[in-house]
């Protein structure tokens, strides 16, 4: 790898302006500067790699050819966009990525004019695409809206609603589909290369307007011909689906040739109405290793670019979170057949992995379609299967009306395994869980659980899988306090929770990751410390024998107080007419940036010290 600071067409970039001024054939060279570059400041901060090391040639040349930011360009999801940041005025502080005060994970309307739409969850790249070339239209404007969507994120149903209408609508919208799950081969990248070129061509676009005008007027001749057109391209390119709903299809192009991406969109800038780029590119291009393993490269650490692997964590006697579930599963499908694992494409960040492996047919990843996901299992449930759907809080959210309808109106037996619950550190307010408390304990019919430690997870999992009905586990990322996690497939009775030190005068009362910090502080101020477990069936009848020997109660949760498990506390005292002074400690009424989970839970009021003061203060 060549010294990053050498860049002498790179460090002359400090907007897309600049891109624009440079000769065709230097952007050639840009490509391979900005990819060292990427290399480099990843490997210093860690993040996303290898989709942005795909779309090097896409970002320069979409930067080229339109003029940004008064075109606007909305990536889908985000993890491909540290080149147009890189691009985009934000160089030089690219190694403060994901950290507190640094660049943004994803990209952040609050953060550059050149980020035009908000995102980190998948699939909504078209939906605004084509929101804000409405708006611009009705306005009388002339702006290019581009929308960049992966291979992967097309799959939810989202992205295909909102071609639906942009195709009914004529709208002037342009989306590009990073195609990175197949590679081309020289002779057919060559044809389809050519043959993009003629589809683009004006003069292609000029006979195909007039043979509609003159053909129009003879019915039976257009409809032939008409057919005759979809089936040819149909056996040429492979884009007959997104012709019916509407849009002009090119591709696929190779999306590392410069020269072509340049050209071809060039053309597609002069064509009216919704259009479709269909591009071909390898994640992890330019750099060995993470060609070689993609996914291992997708979310990396700090590692040194001169080795061919990523830095291996030590070993841990203590398993995380996502370790537990994914052990729990293959021995509950051990001990039950019935069991079924459902994820939305994350099997690695759930821990799904080994299950995949050791019961094939018994899993399904559904792609990008959390909707579906949950739907999928209520109608599995109902024909006596378990399903246990393994997602990330902050993606549950994107299944709500499927929760709710689907699921716990008809009682179905469904465990929900959510991950990443509470603060998530790095990845920023898009991939915080931090409502499921709130989200959840509204919904009839749901038992809802948080773990103290790993072990407890395990019992809760089981405890969950045997319920009847509709329940959930909520468990934060990374590691607990460290208990031992037993081999047994245990439960733990529904609804009763555990003290955990015995003192006076004050009672915590703690869910999940809070239990931890509570303890410490409980002991220091001499208060019963209660690890609640529940926040749905709460266990009442021990609320009341503490408010009846206390002075003083505080709820205790890594969730936004709003409708949290604080609040149905409160409500239950309410309802018993129980007067005293309660405080509710959990995530502020904001969305919480970036930044390690430690400094975001004291930012929060969350860690020891905090929690300390705070109670001390109230109680005063």
């Amino acid at each position: 790898m060549n010294n990053p600071t050498a860049c002498p067409l790179l460090d002359t970039i400090a907007s897309p302006a600049d891109v624009r001024e440079l000769p065709k054939e230097l952007l050639k060279p840009l490509c391979k500067e900005l990819r060292e570059f990427l290399t480099h400041t990843v490997s210093v901060s860690g993040g996303h790699f290898s989709a942005g090391l795909g779309t090097v040639e896409l970002t320069v040349a979409l930067h080229y050819v339109f003029d940004t930011p008064t075109d606007q360009l909305v990536w889908d999801v985000g993890h491909q966009a540290y080149p147009h940041k890189i691009l985009t005025g934000r160089k030089d502080r690219m190694t403060s990525i994901r950290t507190m005060g640094g660049v943004c994970a994803f990209p952040s309307r609050s953060e550059s004019a050149y980020d035009a739409f908000g995102v980190g969850h998948s699939s909504t790249s078209i939906s605004a695409a084509l929101g804000m070339a409405v708006a611009s239209e009705l306005k009388g404007e002339q702006k290019q809206m581009v929308a960049i969507i992966g291979d992967g994120s097309i799959t939810g149903g989202m992205a295909f609603e909102a071609m639906n209408h942009a195709g009914a609508m004529d709208a002037n919208l342009l989306v590009i589909l990073n195609d990175n799950d197949m590679s081309i081969s020289p002779n057919v990248g060559a044809m389809n290369n050519y043959l993009s070129k003629i589809l683009t061509s004006r003069l292609y676009s000029s006979v195909r307007e007039e043979s509609k005008k003159v053909l129009g007027k003879m019915p039976s001749v257009w409809e032939l011909a008409r057919r005759t057109e979809e089936h040819v391209k149909g056996m040429i390119v492979p884009g007959t689906l997104f012709e019916e709903l509407g849009f002009n299809y090119i591709g696929p192009i190779d999306g590392h040739d410069i020269d072509m991406l340049v050209s071809t969109l060039e053309s597609l800038k002069h064509i009216s109405g919704p259009r479709f780029l269909h591009i071909v590119t390898k994640k992890g291009k330019g750099y060995p290793p993470a060609e070689k393993d993609p996914l291992a490269y997708h979310g990396v650490p700090a590692f040194d670019p001169a080795l061919d692997s990523l830095p291996k964590a030590a070993p841990s006697a203590h398993p995380t979170y996502t370790e537990v579930f994914g052990n729990w599963l293959c021995d509950m499908a051990a001990a039950d057949d019935r069991l079924l694992g459902i994820t939305p494409a994350m099997r690695e960040g759930s821990g799904l992995v080994k299950f995949s492996e050791q019961y094939p047919k018994r899993y399904f990843d559904v792609a990008i379609a959390e909707q579906h996901a949950v739907t999928l299992a209520a109608g599995m449930a109902c024909q006596g299967g378990k399903p246990v759907v393994a997602i990330y809080s902050t993606f549950l959210q994107r299944a709500y009306d499927q929760l709710i309808h689907d699921v716990a109106l008809q009682d179905l037996d469904v465990l929900f395994a959510l991950d990443r619950a509470g603060l998530v550190g790095p990845d920023g307010p898009t991939h915080a869980g931090s409502f499921d408390h709130s989200y959840l304990a509204c919904i009839p019919n749901m038992v809802i659980m948080a773990p103290a430690d790993e072990d407890e997870c395990r019992k809760m999992l089981t405890t969950g899988y045997h319920y009847p009905g509709p329940a959930s586990v909520r468990y934060p990322r990374g590691k607990g306090p460290g208990s031992t996690v037993s081999a047994s497939l245990d439960s733990l009775p529904i609804g009763k929770a555990e003290i955990r030190h015995q003192g006076s005068r004050i009672a915590i009362l703690a869910w999940g990751s809070m239990v931890s910090p509570a303890l410490t502080v409980g002991k220091q101020l001499a208060a019963t410390v209660v690890n609640m477990r529940f926040i749905k069936p709460l266990d009442e009848a021990l609320i009341l024998e503490l408010a009846k020997s206390h002075e003083v109660l505080v709820t205790v949760e890594e969730n936004v107080l709003a409708g949290g498990a604080g609040s149905l506390v409160n409500t239950f005292l309410q309802q018993q007419r129980i007067l005293m002074p309660v405080l509710n400690i959990g995530l502020p009424d904001s969305f919480i940036e970036q930044g390690t989970r430690e400094q975001l839970l004291a930012i929060c009021g969350l860690d020891n010290a905090s929690l300390l003061q705070k109670i001390e203060a109230f109680c005063a």
